[in-house]
């Protein structure tokens, strides 16, 4: 007899955490970058951590409804597939899942997301409110950018198998890639 109690998965899955992460951390990568244009240095700190806050606030709610509509439409879609199955010839001992609904783990889960993208606005935002030059601010920014996405890397690497440190540098390059992106088309 084992003491093992069974292994519960996780309400998110790696890519899912990882994913918030970078869009949260982009979003407040463009607006760090829109206000530091814009305000030229006057109270910029704070207004910095509000703007990439109340984005990430607005972003964050969204993506924890879509993530909620995803999961209801996947369930829909899944009973739909069964219904097929079950009327299609030689398909009736199928069971037929319930109507679809929401359970507390998929709001927990749309509660995890929202988090993952506001609290990924700190490391972005804060160095600009703590630090007084903003020269200095901005490299601790992006340095901090830089080690989510080596360490949001990591992460999907070890998931799928093929390497945490290489998957670490490559969304690192790829997140830099896309932060140059979004400021030259205006973000």
């Amino acid at each position: 007899m084992s003491n093992e109690k069974p292994r519960r998965e996780p309400i998110l899955d790696p890519i899912e955490r990882v994913s918030e992460m970078c869009f949260g951390l982009f979003m407040a990568l463009t607006f760090v970058g829109a206000v530091s244009v814009a305000t030229g240095g006057r109270d910029e700190g704070r207004m910095m951590l509000a703007a990439a806050l109340g984005c990430n606030l607005a972003w964050g709610l969204v993506d924890a409804v879509m993530y909620l509509v995803r999961t209801i439409t996947n369930r829909g879609r899944e009973r739909n597939l069964a219904i097929a199955a079950h009327d299609a010839p030689g398909g009736g001992a199928l069971a037929v899942p319930e109507r679809p609904r929401l359970e507390m783990r998929d709001y927990t889960g749309a509660v995890g997301i929202f988090f993952i993208v506001v609290l990924s606005t700190f490391p972005v935002a804060l160095p600009f409110v703590l630090m007084s030059n903003m020269a200095n601010a901005l490299l601790v920014s992006r340095i901090l950018s830089l080690a989510m996405l080596f360490g949001g890397g990591i992460a999907l690497g070890r998931y799928a198998g093929y390497g945490g440190y290489k998957a670490g540098f490559t969304l690192m390059g790829v997140g830099m890639f896309l932060t140059a992106a979004i400021i030259a088309l205006g973000g």
